[in-house]
């Protein structure tokens, strides 16, 4: 019985990475992509992900685009004189080699302008990274309550 529990145990761990919510391009790695769900009629939304740059060259995250909305841009926000501002990047963002480039709430993000449909709790959203070395992929925003902060994701999943 102790064997079998063993190798029970074993297998799970293994597996565990595999069923993990992540895409692999190249020497990048994307976690965890998500996205928070919407109201009716809500128009935007905001799209967060961590890429992680296994690789010796630097890449850099130069587009992003999907289905479920009018226009797809990546942003940053911040906040001046207690004013939250957000504006779209323009040039792409920075991967460096070893590295990491993280799209969270009060930061960069994606954002999904004119969405054609709400986006509903534990639904899937297509996204399609394209970045200037490694090229093109289409990961999935998972939808998660409007609490979600991303933190520890790896923990709640």
């Amino acid at each position: 019985m102790k064997r079998i529990l063993a190798g029970l145990t074993c297998s799970i761990a293994v597996a565990s990475p595999v069923l993990a919510h992540g895409f692999k391009l190249g020497s990048l790695e994307i976690a965890h992509p998500w996205t928070r769900q919407t109201a009716p009629g809500q128009r935007n939304g905001g799209g967060f992900l961590v890429v992680t740059n296994k690789g010796r060259a630097a890449d850099q995250l130069v587009g992003v685009a999907s289905p479920v909305a009018d226009k797809v841009e990546l942003h940053t926000m911040s906040t001046d004189g207690g004013i939250m501002r957000m504006r779209p990047v323009t040039g792409g963002l920075p991967i460096p080699a070893g590295g990491t480039l993280t799209l969270a709430p009060g930061g960069y993000h994606v954002m999904l302008i004119g969405l054609k449909a709400p986006l509903t709790l534990g639904m899937m959203v297509p996204l399609t990274l394209r970045f200037a070395r490694a090229g093109t992929i289409t990961v999935q925003l998972k939808v998660e309550p409007v609490s979600f902060t991303g933190a520890a994701a790896h923990d709640q999943h």
